[in-house]
């Protein structure tokens, strides 16, 4: 089998199909994680380089580990100290690169639809988005549906929460589309100030701005960062306002008084949207989605290296 596409652009444009395909690789990728000799050799002949124009600690390892893992030569690329400060565009970055002999592109950027716009420039090269703008971040997405999977079976007719900063994150975005596609029910929960007006009818998501409330419908609650880069204005009073409204505290869950899975796709603001002894606990399994990072990525670069046109 094979994915619907040459490029992983976004969750928006994966079929049921597709994510089904992915997790189900990823969980063969993740037995070989569990071996003493941890590395295939599915990606040999391979060479991929990852494009990074915004900082990023956990994706970008996550690429480069699993591009390791399964045997892939691979090329760091950082927008701070190369050609791009001295005015180079995009695309003749990416044509300078692909002239080497360059299969695949793994691209971080802060512009919404840069990974799109390399796809329809580049068509033969596979184009892997590892997070544009405010728009997506399709493998983080992947990951957190494989982790939920792992942890309580299957999605479909799951309830799954998003705290937090729901207008910045492409965490989010990717989340509702894949959750949506895959039959979850989801819920958003967060100040009125950062969670878009359209979302309840736009993406059929239901919206509890009392985070008690919501904590006590869901199964899984997938608490996100605040987006304090990506906002020109004022949306809230103080962090700590925030922390005593929408923080997701030990208390607040012994409130609730049910078994609820917690996530969090990091950088984690310990004190803000959730304190450590809940990041920490027994409930919660950040650490397993990182792990879990690492099949997922290494299924999306296998599949995508299988379809690529000339391979046909």
């Amino acid at each position: 089998m094979q994915l619907s596409s040459n490029h992983l652009l976004g969750i928006k444009e994966l079929s049921p199909a597709d994510i089904s395909l992915i997790l189900d690789t990823a969980v063969q990728f993740k037995e070989v994680l569990q071996r003493p000799v941890k590395k295939v050799p599915s990606l040999r002949d391979i060479t991929i380089v990852n494009l990074f124009y915004e900082n990023s600690t956990r994706t970008r390892i996550s690429f480069e580990l699993a591009e390791k893992r399964l045997g892939a030569d691979t090329i760091n690329f950082s927008a701070s100290g190369s050609s791009v400060s001295k005015g180079e565009t995009l695309l003749d970055t990416v044509n300078n690169i692909l002239s080497m002999k360059v299969d695949m592109v793994v691209m971080r950027h802060s512009a919404s639809g840069a990974p799109h716009f390399l796809a329809r420039h580049l068509p033969a090269t596979a184009i892997v988005n590892a997070g544009d703008g405010i728009n997506e971040h399709p493998t983080q997405a992947l990951l957190d549906a494989f982790s939920i999977k792992e942890k309580i079976g299957a999605l479909e007719g799951k309830k799954i929460l998003l705290i937090g900063d729901i207008m910045h994150s492409r965490v989010a975005l990717s989340n509702i589309y894949l959750l949506k596609k895959m039959g979850a029910e989801v819920m958003v929960s967060g100040p009125p100030t950062l969670i878009p007006p359209y979302i309840k009818e736009a993406m059929d998501v239901q919206v509890e701005y009392n985070l008690k409330k919501a904590l006590q419908w869901c199964d899984v609650a997938n608490v996100l960062r605040i987006q304090l880069e990506r906002q020109n204005q004022v949306l809230f009073s103080s962090l700590r306002e925030y922390n005593l409204a929408y923080g997701v505290t030990r208390k607040l869950l012994e409130e609730v008084g049910k078994e609820i899975v917690i996530m969090h796709p990091g950088p984690i603001n310990r004190g803000v949207e959730i304190d450590s002894d809940v990041a920490d606990s027994g409930q919660s399994i950040i650490l397993q989605q990182v792990e879990n990072g690492v099949a997922v990525r290494m299924a999306v670069l296998y599949l995508l290296a299988g379809v690529k046109p000339e391979q046909n």
